[in-house]
């Protein structure tokens, strides 16, 4: 079998699924749970700090994991990195069949932090009968020197390792999102998947075949394309997955508003030729803050002023704000899943001084987040807003995790299988 430990809800599994292989999956959370049986996932929900090893020895061919990177991420207090030192100590400890876990528990500041030591305990057992035959690890940048240490334990147990940072923006993800990451193998040199996308296009050569350039949020979410709807853009709810501003039945989506005014697709932008229905809309239904539930959705007409749509990753003065002719910067979800928001600037300088005509901040919804994660537009999200923006951040971004598993399952990437907006 191949072992997913922290599975959430399926970016592993979904690029084996596309690979044509399965695996067993771990984890405690109840909502990715339901989304991994909705998606056909096997499961075991259960926490993996506390789940034995031995049911897996002798029965493993490869092991994946991906510890929860809350402790870690920039999103949030990174207290990881306080207790990194105890993590290192633990994983020393597991290496050689020692288990300080829990006196190593009561003196970290994040109970988290510890479960990216979790993988040696598994490793150690696998170990002891020839197992795995290959590993793949992820987290965020910031685990990169935890992931060495594990390198050198599997270098002296006789893998071939390879540590390093990919982004997902290089494997044709609309997101440069970076990844730290572990392979090693016993059976084959480990080794980066050489990247299939640049940030420029590279032409073939006698060396090898090009690159194609980054995937934009636009070409994956199907925007300015004409042969296809434009997603459902929403106001949506607070924190936690509360009600939306507005009825779903008044929803207005950026199809309206094409319809209403005019759609434009350029090399280096995609526009909208709109403008919220009159410098009074705001006294009549208040803003986006304290609009009422029951209120009309903001109406675009016809009235020919230019917009060009970014993607806010959050409402902090440092956020990464990208056009949507670019990849996503990194998604944080979790906490900050209504701040993550498309928001439009004039393309003509004239336009600069007349805030009352700027369309209002519009809240990404799940689905348009999911795929700017390369899951499918119908991928069966399980739970509430703020439950599925949790585990969509928290995934691995399936694309790049089928370029990765792909040479050890000796299946070729076939990146047909993965195309996003429907």
């Amino acid at each position: 079998m191949i072992l997913d430990l922290f599975a959430g809800p399926g970016g592993w599994s979904h690029a084996l699924s596309v690979l044509g292989a399965r695996d067993v999956g771990l984890e405690w959370d109840p909502w990715a749970c339901k989304t991994r049986a909705a998606a056909g996932q096997l499961t075991l929900r259960t926490d993996v700090a506390l789940y034995p090893a031995w049911p897996f020895v002798g029965r493993t061919r490869g092991l994946i994991a991906s510890p929860p990177c809350q402790a870690w991420s920039m999103a949030g207090k990174r207290l990881g990195l306080v207790d990194q030192p105890l993590v290192h100590q633990a994983v020393a400890d597991l290496a050689s069949g020692r288990d300080t876990r829990e006196k190593l528990l009561a003196a970290c500041r994040d109970e988290r932090s510890l479960l990216a030591a979790e993988p040696m305990r598994y490793l150690h057992a696998l170990h002891a009968v020839g197992d795995p035959a290959w590993v793949a690890m992820e987290e965020v940048p910031d685990v990169l020197p935890l992931w060495r240490q594990y390198a050198a334990v599997l270098r002296r147990w006789g893998f071939s390792v390879w540590t390093g940072i990919l982004n997902a923006a290089d494997y044709g993800g609309p997101q440069t999102r970076r990844r730290a990451i572990l392979l090693a193998s016993r059976v084959r040199t480990a080794e980066p998947p050489p990247p299939s996308h640049a940030q420029v296009a590279e032409p073939d050569t006698l060396f090898g075949p090009g690159r194609a350039r980054w995937v934009s949020m636009a070409e994956a979410l199907g925007w300015g394309a004409t042969d296809r709807p434009v997603p459902t853009l929403c106001a949506g709810g607070g924190p936690g997955g509360g009600p939306e501003p507005f009825p779903s039945g008044s929803r207005k989506t950026l199809s309206d508003a094409r319809a209403r005014g005019t759609w434009t697709h350029r090399a280096d932008a995609v526009v909208l030729q709109s403008r919220r229905e009159g410098a009074g809309w705001a006294a009549r239904h208040g803003t986006r803050d304290n609009r009422p539930a029951d209120a009309p959705a903001p109406t675009f007409t016809a009235e020919a002023h230019r917009w060009s749509w970014s993607l806010r990753s959050n409402n902090q003065a440092n956020a990464t704000v990208r056009s949507i002719a670019e990849p996503a910067g990194t998604l944080f979800f979790g906490h900050r899943a209504n701040e993550c928001t498309w928001v439009a600037e004039p393309v003509s300088p004239q336009h600069v001084d007349k805030p009352e005509v700027v369309p209002e901040p519009i809240r990404i919804t799940a689905r348009e987040a999911g795929i700017l994660q390369t899951f499918p537009a119908d991928y069966p999200w399980a739970g509430n807003k703020g439950q599925v923006f949790s585990q969509i951040g928290n995934a691995v971004p399936p694309r790049l995790a089928a370029h990765v598993l792909a040479p050890h399952i000796g299946v070729p990437f076939n990146p047909d299988n993965f195309t996003l907006a429907a």
